[in-house]
Parts: structure tokens; C-alpha cells; sequence
């Protein structure tokens, strides 16, 4: 009768520390090389894309129209792009979505966490490359005419933003209706 080896003893149940699996892991991934380091236009703060629970996917303010592209001329002399025409409709549209993006902020026009005023998201939307000073006017003209057909007599509309009873509900409303307002005009 042929003889057999004895069957080995029973490997002893190891956890995945005692192991070294965890160990074998972390090396692995070590070796990997860094993945490039490129900001994404918009992470929400708990840094993974954020769903809504009505399905869309939260999509960065400037979303719905192309960014400002140098030309080969505008690079050549040195220039920045041409801004990209928006109405004051959008224009208003921009920053109210700016605000969302960034924060809201009263007393000041922006902070060091990116929060911005009223002015400071249509500021922010023309440095991004979205209109031109005629258009930031055009729709700071219908958001005085907003405040004041809503009976809010107010000199500018940052002085509506930093009124203590003012909302970030409320600026978003604003920029809303002077949106509409813009675009029954054909501004």
C-alpha cells in the first residue's frame, strides 16, 4: 500500500492585520504614482460630486455657458480672452448662482472662505470672463428697479444685502426677479 504524506494541520485563522495583508496594501498603493494634482472647478465640501435628492448632479456656476478662450492673437500679445457675451438676464443669473457656489457674505464684498456680497458675485462674474462693465450696469439698473417696485427704498442694492434683515434667500429672490425683469425687456 502506497504511503500518503499526513495532510498538513489547519492554517490558524489569521485576521488581515496579523497577516500582513494590510502591510502588502499600503505598499502597493505607495508605488503608484501621484495622481495629477488638478483642481476641479467645483468640490462640494465633503469632497465627493454631491446628487440632490431630485437626481441632477450639482454642476459648477459658470455650468450652462463656454469659459472666455484666448485666441492665438490674445496669447501672441499677451491679452486676456475676449469676455464672453452674456445679457443682464444671465449676467444675474451668473452671480446668483456665484453666490451658491461661494457663500453668501454680508458687510464686505468677499472673505478669505470665497463668500461673496451681492456686488461681489457680479464682480466675480465679470472677472471670471462673463460680460462687460455695460452689462454688470444693465442689470444693477434692474435690480434698483426690483427693490423699489417691491416698495424697498434702498440707494444701491448692496445696501439692501447688508441690511440685517436681508437674507441669502432673499438676494437670491432678488436676482431672480430682476432676471425676469431683464429678460420681458429684451435686456
Amino acid at each position: 500500500m502506497p504511503r500518503t504524506a499526513p495532510k498538513p494541520p489547519p492554517a490558524p485563522l489569521l485576521t488581515p492585520d496579523a497577516s500582513g495583508l494590510v502591510a502588502e496594501i499600503e505598499a502597493y498603493l505607495a508605488s503608484l504614482p501621484a495622481p495629477a494634482r488638478t483642481p476641479a472647478p467645483y468640490l462640494p465640501p465633503h469632497g465627493g460630486p454631491y446628487v440632490c435628492p431630485f437626481g441632477s448632479v450639482l454642476r459648477p456656476w459658470y455650468a450652462d455657458h463656454a469659459p472666455p478662450r484666448a485666441t492665438l492673437l490674445d496669447r501672441a500679445l499677451r491679452r486676456p480672452a475676449r469676455p464672453v457675451p452674456v445679457t443682464a438676464a444671465e449676467h444675474l443669473g451668473l452671480a446668483s448662482r456665484y453666490i451658491t457656489a461661494h457663500g453668501w457674505l454680508q458687510g464686505a464684498m468677499w472673505d478669505g472662505a470665497g463668500r461673496v456680497c451681492l456686488l461681489g458675485a457680479q464682480a466675480a462674474v465679470l472677472a471670471h470672463g462673463y460680460g462687460t462693465p455695460a452689462t454688470v450696469r444693465t442689470a444693477r439698473v434692474q435690480l434698483m428697479e426690483v427693490l423699489h417696485a417691491t416698495g424697498r427704498r434702498v440707494s444701491s442694492p448692496d445696501e439692501f444685502n447688508d441690511r440685517p434683515s436681508t437674507r441669502q434667500s432673499d438676494v437670491h429672490r432678488l436676482l431672480e426677479r430682476a432676471a425676469a425683469r431683464a429678460v420681458r425687456l429684451g435686456l
